[in-house]
């Protein structure tokens, strides 16, 4: 379903965030996935003039780090190209602290599910009324009663590479864990809400649309949670199919705009580490 999606690059209202660019791409500049480095070690190997996987492993030696560790680093990297190779995003999402995982999102383009649930309150036992699915090409929409089954949720996320929401590591992920155990599998998730805020983009998703003019259409364009329950009430007690296409439209609106959204953090957020600190030792 999910494999041939053409991801990037982007266009949303005045947004053109593509990330298509090869040069563009952060996974293979990145040392955090191995044992030991954390942000500031990385960033002195950066700083060094060794930017890529492959600059690490020609170079006889590194800055501040022993012949006997640079070996195993060298093993590690070697694995995790790899893994790359193979596309195993399980690796990576095991390797890389979830804060750091918005860096894979390029390399795994073809394989990512930008994710949104509807629900009839905030509760874990609040059922799940639609969860919906943008694979970059098209929308896929679950719907409670209908399709939205636990073999439907398995099959569709067990398909892709990563997963794109926003608020999802508190809301979305585990209100589909509670009710339908064992669907969400261990793969690359970028929360695209902490994202936005390392960029000083804070608030809900309407609010971050706004700010960086992304547009909704005019029908959904104002709807809230609430109308959305709303919404359902009205297709659950009185088959109002209009009601449900209404909502539907406006969890579509939520995972489509996730796409670009999630191509713009991913620029400000490299530009804000790896340009950044290249830029600093080669000034």
């Amino acid at each position: 379903m999910f494999g041939a999606a053409d991801y990037f690059p982007t266009s949303f209202g005045s947004l053109k965030y593509g990330i298509d660019r090869s040069d563009l791409w952060m996974l293979k500049n990145s040392f955090v996935l191995l044992d030991g480095v954390g942000q500031q070690r990385e960033a002195s190997i950066w700083r060094s003039g060794i930017e890529t996987w492959d600059d690490f492993l020609s170079a006889p030696r590194a800055k501040g780090i022993s012949e006997p560790r640079k070996t195993v680093m060298d093993e590690e990297l070697l694995n995790a190209s790899r893994k790359l190779d193979e596309q195993d995003s399980s690796y990576f999402a095991s390797r890389m602290r979830t804060r750091d995982q918005w860096r894979c999102l390029p390399e795994f383009r073809k394989s990512v599910a930008f994710l949104d649930i509807e629900t009839t309150g905030i509760s874990l036992r609040s059922p799940i009324t639609v969860v919906g699915i943008y694979d970059g090409t098209r929308m896929h929409s679950l719907v409670r009663g209908r399709d939205l089954t636990w073999s439907n949720l398995k099959a569709v996320l067990g398909s892709v590479s990563v997963i794109v929401t926003f608020n999802g590591s508190s809301f979305d992920l585990p209100m589909i864990e509670s009710q339908f155990p064992g669907t969400v599998p261990r793969i690359l998730h970028v929360d695209l809400k902490h994202s936005l805020r390392r960029i000083g983009l804070t608030g809900g998703l309407k609010k971050i649309e706004r700010e960086l003019d992304i547009q909704r259409d005019r029908r959904v364009e104002y709807m809230t949670g609430e109308d959305a329950v709303y919404l359902w009430r009205l297709w659950e007690k009185q088959n109002n199919r209009n009601a449900l296409d209404l909502l539907l439209e406006y969890n579509s609106e939520d995972c489509v705009n996730l796409k670009a959204l999630s191509d713009f953090a991913y620029r400000s957020l490299k530009k804000n580490t790896f340009d950044a600190a290249v830029r600093s030792w080669k000034d």
